[in-house]
């Protein structure tokens, strides 16, 4: 519904033809995205929580099943995949979020106009909108990131554990 809430502001900018305007309605759309960020939160941090305690415990069950898995690692590994689904949801939020300067800038508002577009633009691209955990702005390349070291620092845990 946020990404819904970004396509209108976008649709809301084509049709009114107004910078002014424009810069208003990013306001709020961005308190908005501020606000739920922060009720959601807390609840982004459990689920990271639980997501980085439940790939080691997988990773061990595949090690004492002797490298194959079994059946009731199953919904552990559906709520694995979900929770990293809703991550990279949430980080496309930002990540259309820094699209939207970019239309901004490509409207034409009418004669006289360019100094408001540009100011809409600046104010836009500097109001730093998207999905925030804590003061964090998530984005799809920090997810893959945190995925990328997370899977680092397990195997390693792993190779240390399966040479004892």
């Amino acid at each position: 519904s946020l990404s819904i809430m970004i396509d209108v502001f976008c649709c809301d900018v084509v049709r009114q033809q107004s910078p002014q305007r424009a810069a208003h309605v990013w306001n709020m759309t961005q308190a908005i995205l501020r606000k739920v960020s922060a009720v959601v939160q807390p609840y982004f941090l459990v689920l990271g929580i639980i997501l980085v305690s439940t790939v080691p415990l997988l990773l061990i069950g595949v090690i004492r099943n002797h490298g194959t898995p079994s059946v009731a690692m199953v919904p552990a590994l559906c709520m694995t995949c979900g929770i990293l689904y809703m991550l990279l949801l949430a980080a496309t939020i930002s990540e259309q979020c820094a699209r939207v300067p970019s239309l901004v800038n490509a409207m034409s508002f009418g004669d006289g106009t360019e100094e408001a577009r540009q100011l809409t633009v600046n104010f836009i691209s500097s109001s730093g909108a998207g999905f925030y955990i804590s003061t964090m702005r998530l984005t799809t390349a920090t997810v893959l990131k945190f995925m990328y070291i997370w899977c680092i620092v397990v195997v390693g845990w792993l190779t240390r554990l399966d040479s004892v």
